[in-house]
Parts: structure tokens; sequence; C-alpha cells
């Protein structure tokens, strides 16, 4: 029966090697569902095969699983076959994942660690102990167990470094800084992330050069949770660097893509030549060694076929997201067995578009961000369509495999699309913006659970927008309703110190009273922010709030370290362009003119850089004021003509943003209502996991692992801080 067997394997061999999987599963199950019984070992490694099959290339993780768990079956009462035994483990594990059932995957992952334990101390064994610990370490991270993750992420870089490993000591250290980045933020977290970013740098050092250039994938990993610790401490002086060179290895990796795909195309056509079993040999020989040069130089080019250092790739990898890709689409971590990936390569080209974006937008560089904005919503739509998320598709719709790769790509896509409100609300186009946010309510209302974590962040563009078409008690209660559903403190600082000018725009004295009660408690503890993008709200409103008790001196100290702050440690222009504004009002105030007029001369120049209209019509008005004590009538009137056009042209798009029909939609005082899923109560508690948690650690070592959605912000809130025109 041995001989019938092998015969089942090499066809359905041959039919997956023509794409037919579900001819290549049926071959495979004839030997599983035969009357005549076949060897135990020979049932296990079928199964194994039907279950590896249907991970890549299906959405059936139950048909998977139970074909695995027949085999666990069958492996216990057979006392060898380590190999098997952990190839059944670590897929058993990953369809435990995908359907969302934690505890019994940890259970088959400390049973995985037991076995490895008894083992002798070959470096295939510390490898699957890598492959375990690796795994078990991101299941404890979704229940929110961070230290006995690091833990096991500790464990997981002893047996890397027991066995010389770089490549695998530096994915542990990576996913070690991932969990600190996670956990609660003090001043001993603070002290452990530089700690885990210096042991980063220390083991990426250890690695080396050539084969570096090998491990794309680690370097991205390694890379953005640097950006985001620098984004964390509001150090964006020393993020550049990060994201320049992170921008320039995506770049360089791109370049490849067209030479990749002629590779590609040239060896399907060469296979499919191949298939013909009436081809003449001579012909089928030349055709053959074509087919290994080709197949060569694509593996050269993807490093999915290069040598690890360890010599060993037995270990089955997985398929991150079920999604069938092809090779040269995937980004991978490092070389065989390390060839799994964080995310897959469309996301990462999205994400690092999108950091580029963060970092571009508060210098006004709206140009580039504009480009990276489109491409980066086109990459996202091309991967939602193949997920299945097409017009109409909801929630309630997604397969269990799908929901995790879905909400890596929608929180990506709103993440887009509240850059674009923010660039759209600086240049006053009103009308753009508002389609940007309708898009994000129609996301959120069709995926609740998922977009959970952006609720907060509609409510305060919605406030955004309400403050920036005049709609200033409308904003205010957009805000404060943001800071009251966010879960991140730094989200509710910035959302009530935003709601504070909201009020003092309003002008009367129950507002400016409102506006104290927020902002007085605010200034007390701002000294108790690691970062310093809350302390530079909170200074901003709380000059207001000094302008409005006629404390001008005060006003303007504080207002200058607020300046100081936006400029040199944020380099946020329109903040910088706003703060000069209110200062150079101050200085005429304070019968200052000379520093006024360099002042407002400044603003005005970046306020036009930025295309910032209310803005410019704030100095410009500032100005004329000035020009009026100085009695410069020529100055004066030419200033006041260049502002009445400005001030026309903000009218118009005012007046075309109020008679759009979403206008009064997304000022109204009441959230957006959403639908209510009761059947997805299983898939609610695995996205429920997942909002409390950035992302998590990548695949590797044939294991698959999902990223849950970001519930912090990346972006940087700062750079839409409007409306202070009332003053």
């Amino acid at each position: 029966m041995e001989a019938v067997a092998e015969g089942l394997w090499g066809l359905a061999d041959y039919h997956e090697k023509k794409g037919e999987i579900g001819k290549a599963v049926k071959c495979l199950e004839a030997i599983c569902q035969s009357h005549v019984s076949f060897l135990p070992i020979v049932e296990v490694k079928t199964r194994l095969r039907i279950a590896t099959l249907l991970l890549r290339h299906s959405h059936n993780v139950t048909h998977a699983k139970s074909h695995l768990e027949r085999s666990q079956l069958l492996l216990n009462s057979i006392p060898s076959c380590f190999d098997l035994k952990c190839r059944t483990y670590t897929l058993l594990s990953q369809c435990y994942h995908l359907v969302g059932a934690i505890p019994p995957q940890k259970q088959i992952l400390y049973k995985a660690l037991h076995l490895t334990s008894a083992a002798g101390p070959d470096v295939s064994v510390k490898l699957w102990c890598c492959n375990f610990n690796s795994q078990l370490a991101n299941a404890l991270i979704i229940e929110g167990d961070y230290q006995n993750s690091i833990s096991t992420l500790e464990s997981g870089y002893a047996y890397a470094t027991q066995i010389c490993y770089p490549e695998l000591q530096m994915f542990f250290v990576a996913s070690i800084l991932h969990v600190r980045l996670l956990m609660q933020w003090d001043d001993q977290t603070a002290v452990e992330v530089e700690r885990a970013l210096h042991r980063c740098d220390q083991v990426w050092d250890t690695i080396p050069s050539d084969r570096r250039a090998h491990c794309l994938g680690l370097l991205f990993y390694n890379e953005v949770f640097h950006i985001f610790y620098r984004l964390r401490i509001s150090d964006y002086k020393n993020a550049v660097k990060h994201v320049e060179k992170l921008d320039a290895a995506i770049k360089q990796d791109s370049n490849n893509i067209p030479q990749l795909h002629q590779l590609t195309l040239e060896l399907n056509a060469l296979n499919q030549s191949l298939s013909r079993s009436d081809l003449p040999s001579r012909e089928r020989s030349a055709l053959s060694a074509r087919q290994a040069c080709l197949q060569g130089q694509l593996t050269r080019m993807t490093t999915a076929a290069t040598s690890s250092s360890a010599g060993n790739d037995s270990l089955e990898p997985t398929y991150f997201g079920n999604t069938r890709r092809a090779l040269q689409d995937k980004l991978l971590l490092a070389p065989p067995p390390i060839n799994g990936e964080w995310l897959p390569k469309s996301a990462v080209y999205a994400l690092v578009d999108l950091i580029v974006i963060i970092f571009g937008r508060p210098k006004g560089n709206f140009k580039d961000c504009d480009k990276r904005i489109q491409s980066g919503m086109h990459i996202i739509e091309e991967e939602l369509i193949r997920l299945g998320i097409t017009d109409g598709v909801r929630e309630v719709d997604l397969q269990h495999s799908a929901i995790w790769m879905a909400g890596v790509y929608l929180m990506l896509l709103m993440q887009f699309l509240e850059n674009k409100v923010a660039v759209e609300l600086t240049r006053s186009e009103f009308l753009e913006a508002q389609e940007a946010l309708v898009q994000m309510k129609s996301w959120f209302t069709r995926f609740p659970t998922i977009l959970q974590a952006c609720e907060s962040t509609i409510e305060m563009l919605r406030g955004q927008y309400a403050h920036s078409v005049g709609c200033y008690n409308e904003a205010a209660f957009h805000y404060v309703g943001a800071a009251k559903i966010s879960e991140s403190k730094s989200m509710q600082i910035m959302c009530q110190a935003y709601a504070a000018v909201s009020y003092f725009c309003v002008g009367d004295a129950e507002s400016s009273s409102q506006a104290l009660d927020l902002i007085g408690p605010l200034y007390r503890i701002k000294d108790s922010f690691v970062g310093v993008r809350e302390e530079a709200s909170i200074l901003f409103a709380y000059g207001l709030l000094l302008m409005k008790q006629q404390d001008l001196q005060e006003a303007r100290n504080r207002l200058a370290k607020g300046l100081q702050i936006a400029h040199v440690q944020m380099g946020n222009l329109q903040l910088v362009s706003q703060y000069l504004t209110i200062l150079g009002n101050l200085a005429l105030a304070l019968h200052d003119t000379g520093q006024a007029r360099e002042i407002l001369r400044s603003s005005l120049t970046l306020a036009k850089k930025l295309g910032d209209i209310p803005t410019q019509i704030w100095v410009l008005s500032v100005l004329t004021g000035l020009f009026q004590q100085l009695g410069e009538r020529g100055n004066e009137t030419e200033n006041d003509d260049f502002r009445r056009k400005k001030f026309d042209d903000l009218q118009k798009r005012l007046a075309d943003a109020r008679s759009s029909i979403h206008h009064i939609e997304l000022i109204d005082k009441v959230r957006f209502e959403v639908q209510q899923f009761h059947e997805l109560d299983m898939k609610r508690t695995m996205a429920g996991h997942s909002m409390r948690v950035n992302l998590d650690i990548p695949e590797s070592v044939g294991l698959s692992t999902p990223m849950p959605v970001p519930s912090s912000r990346l972006v940087d809130l700062d750079t839409r801080r409007r409306g202070k025109r009332k003053l």
C-alpha cells in the first residue's frame, strides 16, 4: 500500500504545481478515506500535507484543523517521529490562532515545548524551540500578558544564541522591543525600551554585512519600531534618519519588481510547456535547463532559497493571511528558516508611505503627501478586493481567517484617510475633507469591531472639520466626545486642549468658563508626559486663556516656550505659524511694533507655504492693525486688499462646504450609529483582544501570526490645530 500512497502523493504534487489545488487535495484525501488501512505514519504525512495545502491556498481552517487533530491523535501512539510531531504542533497552533482559540493554542504549544525539552541538543531541536517560543509569545501578547511574553521571547533568544544564529537573535530582540512598546508607559518602561533599542542595534551589527542584504524584513521590523519609539517620545529629529533608511530600502526593493515579474511570466510559460506529455525529450531537456536557470535567478533575488547559517530548512513555512501570493509578493524576514513575514509586502509598502506622510505633513510637504496617500490607498484597496471586501461586504460576512488581515489593511486605510482629512483641512479644501471623512464613517459603520479604535479619531476629525468651518460649539462637542471614548491618555489630552480652543473661539462667558475647566487641570499635569506634543497643545490653549485674562506678559512667556517646542523638537510648520501669529498679536498689544512686524511676516510666509488660508487671513488682519498704529496707509491699504481677496476665497469655500449634503451630518451633535452584529460574538472576542495592542510579533520559523489593529495613534495630531481667528 505504500506504493499506492507514494503514487497519490506524486499525483498531488503534479496537480499542485499546475495550480489545481482542489484536485491535489482530493488525491490526498483518497488515502485518508480509503477502506484499506495505511500505516499510521503514511496517514499522518498525508493529513499534514492536506492541512498545509488548505492553509496556504484557502480559508478552510476548520477542515485543516480536523486533519491536524487526527494526526496528533495518531502520533500520540508513536514514540518517535519528532519532526512530524513538531510540524503537526506548529500547524495546529496556527489553526487555533486563526479561529481565535488562544487557550488551546497555548496548551498545544506548551505540549510542543515539553517535547523539545526531552529531545537532544541538535540544531533542528533548538530551531523548533525558537518556533514554539515565538508562537507562544504572540499568544501571550493577545491576552495582554506582556511580561510573560517577554520571558518567552528571552527563552527563544537564548536558544538562538546557543546555535550562534544572529538573524534569529535579531528576530527575538526586535520582538522584545515590540512588546516593550506595547506595555503601559512609565519612567521604568522608558528605560527598558531604551535598553531594548540598544540591544537591537548591537545584535544587528553582529550580522555580517553580506547577510544583512538578505534580511529586508528584519530591517523593516527593526526600523519601524525605532520610528514608533521616536514618535512616542516626540524625538522627530532622530526619527528622520530611520524613516529615510526605511524609505530607501523599500524603494530599492520595489525596483526589482519589474524584473521579477518578467522572470515569473517566463517561468510560468516554461512550466506550461513542460506539462505537455507529447514534448520531445531534447526540447524537454532544454526547457528544463532554462527552467532551473530562471528558478535560480528568482530565488537569488528573493533570498527565499538562500541557505541559512544554521543550514536547516526543515520547518514548514506557513502563509501569512491565507491569501495565496507569489514568492516575489512576500517580504521575507530573512533566509530560511526565518522566511516568514511580519506583514505582507503590500502592507509594508503602504505603511512606509504612511510613515513618510506622518513626517512630511507637518513640514508642509503636501505634494509628496498627496502622491503617497494616493499610492497607499490604491495598494490597500487592491488587497481588500483580494480578501473579498467589496462594496456591501460587512464585518459579519468575513471568514474568521480573514478578520485579522482585513484589520491590518482597514486600519491602514483609515489612517491614510485621516491624513487626507488633515491635509485638506489645512488647505481649506473642505469638500475634499468631507469626502474623506464620509469614507471613514462608511468603513467604520461596516466594520465597527475591527475599526473600534478609530471611533475616537473620527470624532476628533469631526471636531477639526467643524472648527475649520466656524462651527465652534459643535467642534467642542466632538472633541469632548472623542476624549471620552478614547483609551489613549495622549489622545484624551490633545482633544481636551482642542476643545478648550474651540470654546475660546465661541467667545461668550459660559464657553470661556468651560475652556478654563478643561485647560486648568491639563496645565498642572503638563510635565508628566513622555513626549512634547501634549505640552505644546496645552501651552497653546493656556496662552489663549492668559490672553483672555489680560495677563499678556505671562501669556507671551508661555507661548514662547510652546513655540520653541513646536519649532525645535517637533518641526511642525503649521503650529509654528499659528504660534507666531498669536505672539505677533501679543507683541502688538504690548506696543512692540518692531518685533510684531518681524514675527507676523514670518508667520505669513509659513501660512502661504502651507496654503493655510484662515491663518493667512488672521495674520493679515493683525498686520492691518499694525500698519494702522504706525500710520503706514499705503501698506495698510495693500495689506487689507490682499486680506479681502483671501477672505472672499475662504467664504466661497465655506459656502460650498455648508451647502454640501454631508455638512450637517458631520457637524451634528450625535455620534455615528453602528449596527451590532450579535452573531459575531466569537469574532468580537478575537478582535477585542486585538484592539488592546498595536502590532503582533511577526511570522517566522514556520509560524503565522496576525497583526491586530493599533489602538494608539501613529499620527502627529498636532499638525491639525486650527481656529484661533476670533481673537
